[in-house]
């Protein structure tokens, strides 16, 4: 067990707290283990890079973990009523499209590994930026003003066009592996 891994296994403890703290109105104590949580990221990421410390379990756990806190923290937000419900339904299907076709790849014998792509990594930093802002918002009872809406129609549009070009990675992996296999060629 490496240190990364647990301190990305921390993380994962950090999920059910920031949802008990969000589920007792405890906005303080959930933004601070949101931060807590991505800060933990950042430092679990850089002592496995920097002192040779990557496995192939945290490469699993941590993004895992960073899903995760992610999608409890929409889905809890959505619930309690500061971020709209379309929202955390379309984040979430987005995310479970995903997981159901790599399931669906292996079942089919044509396993698909997704790898983050840019407008992916576009998608989850303003996530990350629209749940700070309303954590941080119900925790210091202060209004960032129109940034909260246009961080929503951020998240929308990039969760869309997210799920857009996954499907397309996917679709061209199962036609290209259909294909070769058609042409006897594997």
């Amino acid at each position: 067990m490496t240190i990364p891994n647990l301190i990305t296994i921390m993380r994962f403890l950090m999920v059910p707290a920031v949802v008990y703290a969000l589920l007792l109105g405890q906005m303080m104590p959930a933004f601070i283990i949101f931060i807590l949580a991505g800060v933990s990221d950042g430092v679990d990421g850089f002592v496995a890079r920097h002192f040779n410390q990557q496995s192939e379990l945290g490469a699993y756990l941590d993004p895992i973990a960073d899903k995760l806190l992610l999608v409890c923290v929409f889905i809890m937000l959505a619930v309690l009523g500061h971020l709209p419900q379309w929202l955390a339904i379309l984040a979430v299907s987005r995310d479970v499209l995903i997981i159901m076709a790599v399931i669906l790849s292996s079942v089919m014998g044509k396993p698909v590994s997704m790898n983050p792509l840019f407008v992916s990594k576009a998608n989850t930093a303003f996530q990350i930026a629209l749940v700070s802002v309303v954590l941080a918002e119900l925790a210091f009872d202060i209004i960032f003003g129109e940034l909260r809406v246009i961080l929503v129609y951020c998240v929308a549009v990039l969760t869309v066009l997210s799920a857009a070009a996954y499907l397309k990675v996917w679709i061209e992996h199962m036609t290209r592996l259909g294909d070769k296999s058609a042409s006897g060629k594997v």
